[in-house]
């Protein structure tokens, strides 16, 4: 199960999940990119690896609905929490458009996560589940530029102590949780029209590695985290960014 699975790092970690045996669900809001998403896999993959479900992960009512369609596929193997997105700072300085946008944020990249995952935690198998939850290296770095005001940042900080607290409850039921925290990846919808040559310049200069991360570099990431090798791997928060924030 992968949320935000139509697009980008969402679409590159159902890719690899079905290629690596899974049925896999993606879910997104827009019907269109997902089926979109589903045929572009299939093709790779083979006819029925991809259940494309549409709903709005903020809407506890849509959750229910999802986690019941699901519940009939059967047990949850994996649940990639990906969704999630940059929320347009507010166009002026009032209090009230600050808390809009800052709701906004907490919605879309943290509520998304602790609706979906309370909706489907009785589904998850036992033992062998693995819960993986996508941050970023903005949670570990603090982000408080014009674009995200800080809300992004801090709605993705917030999925560690609350993934830390799934991991001490889950863990003894075979079910490990963990965080992976991507920095600079190219090809993906987040940045949108902040990029150019220069902020892409930029990214790449703040690693180590001297090159972006790709969809696949997650992707990758994940499948280990989702097998049965990372079976001691759990409560930790992993970064994936060339060496732009070091481990702490």
């Amino acid at each position: 199960m992968v949320s935000g699975g139509g697009t980008g790092i969402g679409r590159a970690i159902a890719r690899r999940l079905a290629g690596d045996g899974y049925r896999v669900v993606i879910v997104g809001r827009r019907a269109e990119v997902l089926e979109q998403a589903r045929a572009e896999i299939e093709a790779e993959t083979g006819a029925g690896r991809v259940v494309p479900l549409r709903a709005d992960l903020t809407d506890a009512g849509q959750v229910a609905r999802v986690a019941t369609a699901i519940a009939a596929l059967g047990p949850v193997d994996v649940l990639v929490n990906n969704a999630g997105a940059v929320i347009t700072a507010p166009a002026d300085d009032g209090l009230a458009a600050l808390a809009e946008s800052w709701r906004r944020d907490l919605d879309t990249n943290l509520l998304t996560a602790v609706l979906l995952t309370t909706a489907l935690q009785p589904h998850l198998r036992r033992p062998g589940g693995r819960l993986i939850v996508i941050s970023s290296a903005a949670a570990q770095r603090g982000g408080a530029g014009p674009h995200s005001a800080g809300s992004y940042a801090a709605a993705k900080a917030a999925l560690h102590g609350w993934a830390f607290g799934l991991a001490r409850l889950l863990g003894p039921e075979g079910i490990t949780v963990n965080v992976l925290a991507p920095g600079y990846v190219a090809d993906t919808e987040i940045f949108g029209d902040r990029w150019s040559e220069r902020f892409h310049a930029e990214k790449i200069a703040d690693t180590l590695v001297g090159r972006a991360g790709t969809p696949d570099d997650v992707a990758a990431a994940v499948a280990y985290i989702a097998s049965p090798a990372a079976g001691y791997l759990t409560g930790q928060v992993i970064g994936l960014n060339g060496g732009a924030v070091l481990g702490r």
